[in-house]
């Protein structure tokens, strides 16, 4: 089709041939072929793949988690257990009356220190020391009666032996010596009594301590037989410390071979104890384990300690209660890791570790007793490696990870 012959010619013009004119051109079409057709649609795909790959999104850079590490160390490690104790004086005496008698005189100020031997009290001693006047008098009285009955012996002998005293006389002469004789040991035995019981009206302090007050007034009438009381005495320059153990804590000592109270000369260290005194702070001096009592009390499953401890300050008061930190036993070059750094489940406890070639593992571990924010690592660790402190939640078992050393906290002072 030639589109030449539709072109109008202008000296024709007139609306008449110009509606045909249009008529004509209104009836041509465009119709292209089926190369054509091809060839459009290979464009327009062309077109279409190149700006899909002028517009893609370009793939992002791989990263790899950053979490922080600490190196797998070991130390020797100190295992406490925690009780409540009670302070006891190392000599608590009571002094009581031994004779009857009325108190005459206290010789002693209350809650001071006295020496063992001094005089605390006076009882009345007027009756104790007639009572040794009349002994004395009765034994002078015995030695006479010997002396006599011995030089009637001494005569009645030799007349004997000459047939001038008959044996009736002998046998009455020796009867009377030997009743006097032992009248005179009588004697003796009773003034030596009557002297130690007017000694019992001055009551002396057995031991050296502090005293108490008195429990009993100027002229209170005391008596014997334990019965009247009249002040305490403490020796507290070293007291004792009670506690109590379960018979857990028994079998778990007897598997680390530590017998308490007993010294063992193939241990470095020796099972002691530290004290908390009422404002919390701890007491400077350490205690040693000295009595472990052999059975345990059915009533409450538990057996009990003994410790002894200095107190040159007096500054334990016998009687009080206590927090007792008491060590069990000290773990040699032990494995122990920060405690956030392990994860408990159901099928025990594991760790992150990340591998020289930033591989992370995660591993299983036995563990050992808490202390503070670390644990003891029974097996499972080894030193040197390196193991996940913050960002394990980032991790699964054989990616790799980004380790970067952890940062170390300040400590407050507080805490210190």
């Amino acid at each position: 089709m030639r589109f030449d012959k539709l072109k109008p010619d202008l000296s024709k013009l007139n609306p008449e041939n110009l509606k045909r004119t249009v008529s004509k051109i209104s009836r041509v079409r465009f119709r292209p072929t089926r190369r054509q057709w091809i060839a459009v649609a290979c464009g327009t795909a062309a077109v279409v793949a190149l700006l899909a790959f002028l517009l893609r999104p370009r793939p992002a850079a791989v990263e790899l988690p950053v979490v922080e590490v600490e190196p797998v160390e070991t130390e020797d490690v100190n295992i406490y257990g925690d009780y409540v104790g009670r302070i006891r004086a190392q000599q608590f005496v009571e002094i009581r009356a031994r004779v009857e008698g009325f108190l005459e005189r206290m010789l002693f100020a209350e809650g001071t220190y006295v020496e063992k031997g001094q005089t605390l009290f006076i009882i009345d001693p007027k009756v104790y020391r007639a009572r040794v006047n009349k002994a004395k008098a009765q034994l002078n009285k015995a030695r006479a009666q010997a002396l006599k009955a011995e030089r009637d012996l001494n005569r009645i002998r030799p007349l004997y032996e000459q047939n001038a005293a008959s044996q009736l006389d002998l046998d009455n002469a020796i009867a009377s010596y030997e009743s006097a004789a032992a009248d005179v040991v009588v004697g003796e035995a009773d003034l030596m009594q009557a002297e130690m019981t007017l000694g019992y009206t001055t009551v002396q302090s057995p031991i050296s301590g502090y005293i108490s007050e008195r429990s009993a007034d100027i002229g209170t009438l005391v008596g014997p037989g334990g019965q009247s009381l009249l002040a305490t005495v403490v020796k507290s320059d070293t007291v004792r410390v009670d506690f109590s153990m379960t018979a857990l804590d028994y079998l778990r000592s007897k598997a680390r071979n530590v017998n308490l109270g007993h010294k063992d000369t193939l241990r470095k260290w020796d099972p002691y104890i530290t004290v908390t005194l009422a404002d919390g702070s701890e007491y400077p001096y350490r205690g040693l384990v000295d009595f472990a009592d052999p059975q345990v009390d059915p009533k409450t499953g538990t057996f009990s300690v003994r410790a002894e401890m200095a107190n040159p300050d007096h500054i334990l008061l016998p009687g009080q209660f206590t927090k007792v930190r008491l060590l069990l036993d000290v773990r040699e070059n032990a494995v122990v890791v920060p405690t956030k750094a392990v994860e408990i489940e159901k099928g025990g406890a594991y760790v992150y570790v990340v591998r020289p070639d930033s591989v992370v593992e995660r591993r299983f571990v036995e563990t050992g007793p808490e202390l503070g924010n670390t644990i003891i690592i029974e097996r499972g660790l080894v030193p040197a490696e390196h193991i996940v402190v913050e960002g394990y939640h980032k991790l699964r078992h054989g990616m790799k990870a980004e380790p970067v050393p952890a940062r170390t906290e300040p400590r407050n002072e507080e805490e210190e």
